[in-house]
């Protein structure tokens, strides 16, 4: 008989804490704050190094009030959730995971080199994901409300794409990508804005997701993908070099992605 699996730590957060909005868990609070990414502040806590309300706590699943105060090594921190998000150009050959069995590397390992000292303490999420030959934009944020935000269908928050294709495009085939094409057995997708700006790319822009969605969308009307490259999400462009990353300000997270982030 199979062993049971051990429930995911969001899960056992979930069991320990009332309420999201009056309260977090102390590990992923600190992780959010920017004082240590998820696993270190783990390790913080286990250590008998935080102290909520001038007590030791050393479980760092422990229900933690927002307005709570709490330190770390003695020093006061604000752990009042503020979202951050940041606009990353994914280079190829890196996966959207958190470790790669192929050895080339992930865009967190990625990410955590092009950032600067002041964001390193932070848990950050991939905002969906990018297949590994995909380059272009990938936003990541310490906010999990905006992860569901920004990947939910019912959002239809746009992303454009520009495809290499190794067939001639056609008016026809442009025609059936924007009235949706089956994907797989029984799913079309939703209609999306597609044009060529030349002969052999496809400029196509969609609001929805799905697993290879726009390789499969091609390859149905007869345009197998070569090169694929995100250059747009929402009404955000993509601005920086391949393997560079800068943080949204506040209008580009409220305005470009339609998000009301958090301000502590």
């Amino acid at each position: 008989m199979a062993r049971p699996r051990k429930p995911p730590k969001w899960l056992e957060a979930a069991r320990h804490r009332a309420s999201e909005d009056s309260g977090d868990w102390l590990a992923r609070a600190l992780s959010r704050a920017g004082v240590s990414p998820f696993g270190e502040a783990e390790r913080l806590v286990q250590a008998g190094r935080v102290t909520v309300e001038g007590k030791v706590v050393r479980q760092p699943l422990a229900p933690l009030q927002l307005q709570a105060r709490v330190e770390v090594d003695g020093q006061p921190v604000d752990v009042r959730p503020t979202t951050r998000v940041l606009m990353f150009h994914k280079p190829a050959g890196l996966v959207t995971a958190a470790s790669d069995a192929e050895g080339e590397g992930t865009v967190f390992e990625a990410l955590r080199r092009a950032l600067p000292p002041s964001l390193q303490g932070y848990g950050w999420h991939a905002v969906g994901r990018l297949d590994r030959d995909t380059t272009g934009l990938l936003l990541f944020t310490n906010d999990e409300r905006f992860v569901a935000h920004a990947t939910q269908p019912q959002t239809h928050l746009p992303k454009r794409y520009l495809a290499r294709v190794g067939a001639a495009v056609t008016e026809e085939k442009l025609a059936k990508l924007r009235a949706g094409v089956e994907v797989e057995a029984g799913v079309t997708s939703r209609p999306a804005q597609a044009r060529a700006p030349e002969k052999d790319v496809v400029e196509l822009t969609l609001t929805e997701g799905r697993y290879h969605q726009v390789k499969r969308m091609l390859n149905a009307v007869g345009l197998p993908t070569l090169a694929l490259h995100r250059e747009a999400v929402g009404g955000l462009v993509l601005d920086v070099a391949e393997g560079d990353v800068r943080e949204l300000v506040e209008d580009e997270v409220r305005g470009a992605l339609s998000y009301s982030p958090r301000c502590g």
